[in-house]
Parts: structure tokens; sequence; C-alpha cells
């Protein structure tokens, strides 16, 4: 007898969740399971036998030591973490009691649906199924359980405990109550959920990741290029993690071409693979896993010059993503600012296909395809046809609005009389482009225009780190800005922050290095977690700090400190930051959002003219004290003749706070 249809079952809320079964327990398994313990839920780890559910188990465990080891976790959290997984292999005992179940086993349609088959039969009805694959169909998954509307994919991106993306995707059953469940349970876990619409092979990430490296394959193959040429230009030109070639020995070379021929298989040889990649499966040259690959491991690994990129390889594995971007768009997938954050986050671009696309001009990439289409006749060059209707309208993939600033690196919100500005990039250590250099200052006129904000609280994305410092990979020569220019604009913008007419705090946690530090410099006060880590470490990389930090920081911490903190390029931990006078505050890293807005909080209520005067004399007598002085006295009269000066002698008088109205 069949069960109750999704329809009479109910849906089950985020909150309703208390019991989560993985299936599987390997390097995926293991990880999803680990995540959600570490979020408080009850986690039955499922395989198939003891062996592989205990080395799991052994890996979550050890996983979870190193968390604590770097102050990730506490060591009670971490063990409290480990209680809540519980490692099986009998399937009832797994499943019986989940609301929902998350199946990470082989990448094969016929040993999930059989696993789904069997789940079936002893998962509650009010229980969610959500498979991990990369690739194959939601909707044909879903079709071998009773509860197609209760089915989506929820895939996670490897390694789970590091990776923020969860790609939530909707098979052609699937209520939408469930993905707003699903989505709801992946912010729960710590990560980001990015919505894929429709059931389409490799989703998001792999539709435009994978494509992209079956075309390095092509270019090598058909000798247009060579590996080192190509892995030049992904790597150092265009500013991707890896090479496209390291990043396929990565990930496993049968891994790309298992899921190119499903890809193939559903949408058709455009997605055709290269023999390349046959070669090499058929060789058992996998990649890293086996020792070799495109890279010999045993034998030096990966060696990738930096000089050997070449514009015209650029142009065309850019054009190529282009028009898995369009399809994805035209085939109502996803949008273009959904592909380029799952892009950033899953696959850790630096900026998103879509933006990449736009800078590059969707007329000159439509016609890179169609040149190439006309040349070689081969489907996988012909352009999709939303990308050619955008290139004739002389438009890019997003619309836009010259008289608004868009937001991409930064994260802009004003919470009451707080205005804050985070540092987006996690995937990248929120590390520094010239966009996010721009988006910086323009925050800063947005907050300066806005005569409710009081303060600026200035953090980073994530608990990894504040910032790293600058994307080598954004700044590039053939960018057409010079080294000096680059330094410039710099020093300007932080220059700006600098000067803000309200108090500037940063709040960090995690790394905050070269010209993340240079940044947090550039700030009037600074609040540290106490796992905080800094440095200068420019001269690691026979660099100097090029952004105000033989400046600044000499200015905070004397010019002995600040030559040590430089010349050395070592690290330092909040505590002695803290003893060097350049941190105000070390909190412990539970306490440490809640201090970093309440500290914001307390700036905010102070006197905003006689803030921003003081600020000015500090400044003015930094390298003149005579100038410094008489800044101070002119600003001193200003002062004296304000309604805020009236209220805070009232409020003392009367034994109460003040409120200051900036009058």
């Amino acid at each position: 007898m069949l069960k109750r249809a999704a329809a009479e079952r109910g849906c089950m809320d985020v909150d309703d969740i208390g019991t989560i079964a993985v299936l599987g327990a390997g390097n995926m398994g293991h990880g999803i399971a680990e995540v959600a313990a570490m979020a408080g839920f009850s986690v039955n780890m499922r395989d198939i036998e003891e062996e592989l559910v205990q080395d799991g188990y052994d890996s979550i465990e050890w996983s979870l030591g190193k968390l604590a080891e770097h102050d990730r976790l506490t060591e009670e959290e971490a063990d409290a973490a480990l209680d809540r997984v519980t490692p099986l292999v009998d399937l009832e005992a797994a499943v019986g009691d989940a609301d929902v179940v998350i199946e990470a086993v082989p990448e094969r349609m016929d040993v999930k649906r059989e696993v789904y088959a069997e789940v079936e039969e002893h998962a509650p009805d009010r229980a969610i199924f959500a498979s991990n694959t990369s690739s194959l169909s939601i909707t044909e998954l879903s079709e071998a359980t009773e509860r197609p509307g209760q089915f989506c994919g929820m895939h996670f991106f490897n390694p789970p405990v590091r990776m923020d993306l969860v790609e939530v995707i909707s098979g052609a059953h699937t209520a939408d109550e469930t993905l707003d469940t699903v989505e709801a349970l992946a912010e729960e876990l710590g990560k980001t959920p990015v919505r894929v619409r429709k059931d389409s092979p490799g989703f998001i990430v792999n539709r435009v990741l994978i494509p992209l490296l079956n075309e390095a394959a092509w270019l090598v193959e058909s000798g247009e290029a060579t590996i080192a040429e190509v892995d030049a230009t992904t790597k150092y030109d265009m500013g991707l993690p890896m090479g496209a070639f390291e990043l396929a020995d990565q990930i496993g070379i049968d891994v790309a071409l298992d899921v190119l021929e499903y890809v193939e298989s559903v949408l058709g040889e455009a997605y055709a693979a290269c023999p390349l990649l046959e070669e090499k499966v058929e060789a058992g040259e996998l990649g890293k896993k086996t020792g070799e690959g495109f890279y010999d491991y045993e034998d030096g690994g990966v060696e990738i010059p930096n000089d050997a990129g070449r514009d015209d390889i650029a142009a065309r594995l850019t054009a190529v993503m282009a028009n898995e971007v369009a399809k994805l768009v035209e085939g109502d997938v996803a949008d273009p600012g959904d592909i380029d954050e799952a892009m950033q986050l899953g696959a850790g671009f630096p900026e998103g296909p879509a933006s990449r696309a736009d800078e590059a001009g969707l007329d000159v990439l439509a016609g890179t395809l169609s040149e190439l289409h006309e040349e070689t006749d081969d489907p996988r060059y012909e352009p999709a046809d939303l990308l050619v209707a955008y290139a004739e309208e002389g438009r890019g993939f997003y619309e836009s609005d010259e008289e608004s600033v868009t937001f991409e690196a930064v994260t802009v919100e004003v919470d009451g009389r707080v205005g804050r500005l985070t540092l987006d990039r996690p995937h990248r250590m929120n590390t520094v482009t010239v966009d996010m250099l721009d988006e910086i200052e323009a925050a800063i006129d947005e907050f300066e225009a806005d005569d409710d904000v009081r303060v600026v609280l200035v953090s980073g994305a994530g608990d990894r780190a504040f910032s790293t410092g600058a994307d080598a990979s954004a700044f590039r020569p053939d960018d057409g800005l010079g080294s000096m220019a680059l330094s410039e604009k710099g020093q300007q913008v932080y220059g700006r922050l600098e000067s803000c007419s309200m108090p500037v705090l940063a709040a960090i946690d995690g790394y905050c290095l070269g010209g993340g530090m240079e940044l947090a410099t550039a700030c009037d006060l600074r609040i540290a977690s106490e796992r905080a880590t800094f440095g200068q470490t420019e001269h690691d990389l026979g660099l100097m700090p090029g952004w105000g930090g033989t400046q600044r920081l000499r200015h905070v911490v004397g010019e002995g400190r600040a030559k040590e903190i430089i010349l050395t390029a070592d690290h330092y931990d909040a505590e002695t930051m803290a003893d060097y006078g350049f941190v105000n505050e070390v909190v412990p890293p539970g306490e440490f959002e809640e201090r970093a807005e309440a500290f914001a909080r307390e700036l905010a209520d102070g006197p905003p003219i006689a803030q921003e005067l003081t600020k000015d004399a500090m400044l003015a007598g930094r390298d003149d004290t005579e100038a410094g002085l008489a800044v101070e006295a002119k600003a001193f009269g200003l002062v004296m003749t304000t309604d805020d000066v009236m209220e805070g002698v009232s409020a003392f008088m009367e034994d109460r706070d003040p409120e200051f109205e900036g009058q």
C-alpha cells in the first residue's frame, strides 16, 4: 500500500528538524555529517559495512580535533558535536526517526535509485529526501520514491566543513515548501544556499566548470595550445584558484568525464568529451588520486609558469563559460547573480562568469563563438540564443544602472545608527580587488550622505579572515593599472576611510594580513577575536606595504614596533597586538560579534560633531604638531557652539545618558 501523497503529508518547517540521516560515510558523507552535528542536529551516519562507517566516524573525530586545535571550536563544542553522531550499518535504525535524509552514496543512478527504494520502506512520512548528487537528474531520482514532492537536491562541495556553497535543486515534482525548508536547513548548517530552479544536468557549478575543463582539453588536443599555456592563462591571467588541468587532476579526470558523458546524454553532442580526457581515463591516469594525470605527482607535481598566458586562450574560455551562463539563464535554471555567487563560493572564482562576460562584452564573446562555429561546425561553439540577443541589444547579463552603485565585493547595510561594511569574498579570504576598493569608497560616500549613520563597522564575511590582503590574481599588468597607480589608489581609498567624518571600527576575526591589515590600520579603532591573526607579510613576497602601511602603522604602534611588524613579516596573535596598542579590545570568539556590535553602538551614541572634529585635529597634527594644535583650537571653538555640548552638560548634571543629535 502506497504511503500518503506529499500533499497529505504536510510541510515540515526547519524548526521541526531534529534528526538528520546521512547515507554514505565517505569523504562527502562524513563531511556532511560533521557539519550537521556542529550545527546541533542529531546525526545518524550510515554505510553498508562497519569498517566504512567507522572510518567515517574516525575522520569526523580527527577533523573536529583539528578545528578545536585551531580555535574554530572549543574542546567542549567538538566533543558535543561528536556525541551527536551515531555510526550505523542498519538502514532502518538510521532513517527510522529521521526528519531529513541526505544521500551521499556513489554517483550512479542505479545505485541511488536502489537506495531510495529501500529507504522509502523505513523513513517516516514526514521525512524530506535530499540527494548530494553533483549532476544526476533530481526528477528521475525522486521518481524512485513515493514522495517526489518532498525530494530535492542538496549538493555540498568538497570538503563540506570548509566550502560555503550548497546548491538546492528542484526536481520537476519538488514542492516549493520543500525547497524553502532545505534552504533554511542549509543556512542552519552555516552554508550559503543557491537555488537551482530547474533540474538541468550539472546544475550550476558543474554546468559551467566542466565545459571549461573540456574546452581546455580540446585546445591541447587540437594543438592550439600547451597544457602550460592553458594553465598559466587560467591561473594567472584569469585568476582562477587553479590551472584548468591542475583542477582536473584535483577533482579526478574520471569524475569530469562522467559528468560530461551524463550531460551529453541529456543535452546532446555539444558536450562531447575531448578524446584527451578519455585517453587519460583509459590509461588509469586519473589525476592526483592515482599519482599521475596531466601532471606527474610522483615526479615534481604541478609546475605552472606565470608568464605563459595568452589573451586568445582567455577570450575563448571566457566565451565558452558565457555561453553556458546564457543557457542557464535562458532555461530559467538560475539568474546571473546566483550563477556568479555559486561559481565564487563553489569553484573559488575571483569573479563570477556572468560578471566576467559583461566586462569582456557579450558582443565580443558571441562573435568569438560564431567565428569558431563557422570554422569548425562544432556544436559546442554554437552561441546560445540569449547570448546572441543580448549581444545585439548591446547589453550584458546584468542590466546596468549608471545612477546607482552595485555592491558585489562588499555588503553595505544600515542598522540603526551603525553603517555596516562587510568585505564579502569569503571564498577568497576577503582579499581586496580593484572593484572592492571602488565599492569601499562608494560605501563611505553612502554612509556619509546618510544623516542617520553615526559610526562605520568594518568586518569580513565568514570567520576565516577579516582580509588576507590584495588578491594578486586581480592585479595583473594587463589591467592597465601600473604599480604606482595601484598603490596610490589603495592609499586614496584607505585615506577616505581614515578621514571619514565618523568613527570607524574594524571587527577582526581570523586572518588580517597584508593589505587587509593596512585597511584595519586605517580604521580608528580595532576589536579582535582571540583567534585573530595579524601580519604585514609583504616582505615574505619581496614586496612592501603599499596602501599606507609604512606610514599609518607607526602612528598607531610607534616606529619601532611598526618596523618590527613589517620587516619580520611575522604573524602576531590578538593579545600581542593588543599589547602593542594596535588592538583596542580582545574578546572570545563566541562573544565577538555581539561585543563588536555593542562597541559600535556605544560609539554611535557619542557626539558626532565633536567626534568628526577630533579626528580632523588628530590627523592634522600627526606630522605637524603646530598645525594640529591650530586645527584643534579652531575645532574646539566650533564644538563649544553646538547643541551637543549643551546636551552633554545637561545630561551630566542630570545623571543620564546624553542623546546627541549632531547639531
